[in-house]
């Protein structure tokens, strides 16, 4: 299960008072009104609490001022970073619901239960999500196929998602395998 959840994404300064613009990536930008604390994943560095001390909004991005930065050049090497929430402070889903974080590395399994692969990351197009699976079997595939295959997160093709047991049962539309 993922342990922590990107809300957003700092962009760059805002004003020379240690504000930032942050570009959101949650679905719901008006829940930094409702955040105290957020983590900065600096990478090399690690990872750094921070409090949130006042959250106002632009046309593209959340402005965030943390109590922890006071002047510009205290926030300027923090361009590109992640602002990450530990689990228990995601948003709560609706019963059915699932973080598109806890679908990679399931197990991908026909409808009679024959494995097919590996969930290796999720791409949100707008219109449906995407499911690239990573073959576990090439056995009987064509000359040349590739190991990747790209199911459509679609009713028709995707049947049941068992979080639980991360297993991902999907129905072979024709041209799926090709």
């Amino acid at each position: 299960m993922t342990e922590y959840f990107q809300v957003g994404v700092i962009v760059k300064a805002h004003g020379l008072k240690g504000e930032v613009n942050v570009f959101p990536t949650t679905e719901d930008p008006q829940r930094f009104k409702k955040l105290k604390k957020v983590i900065l994943d600096t990478g090399r560095d690690g990872k750094k609490e921070l409090t949130i001390e006042r959250v106002k909004f632009g046309n593209k991005f959340v402005i965030v001022k943390f109590k922890e930065f006071n002047d510009i050049n205290e926030v300027e090497r923090f361009r590109q970073k992640e602002l990450i929430v530990p689990r228990e402070d995601a948003i709560e889903l609706e019963e059915g619901e699932y973080y598109l974080g806890d679908l990679e590395g399931m197990t991908i399994v026909d409808e009679d239960g024959n494995e097919l692969g590996i969930l290796k990351q999720v791409i949100q197009t707008g219109a449906n999500d995407v499911y690239e699976m990573k073959r576990t079997n090439m056995e009987g595939a064509p000359e040349g196929a590739s190991d990747m295959v790209m199911i459509p997160g679609i009713k028709e093709c995707v049947k049941n998602i068992d979080i639980e047991n991360k297993v991902m049962t999907i129905h072979i539309m024709d041209g799926l395998f090709d």
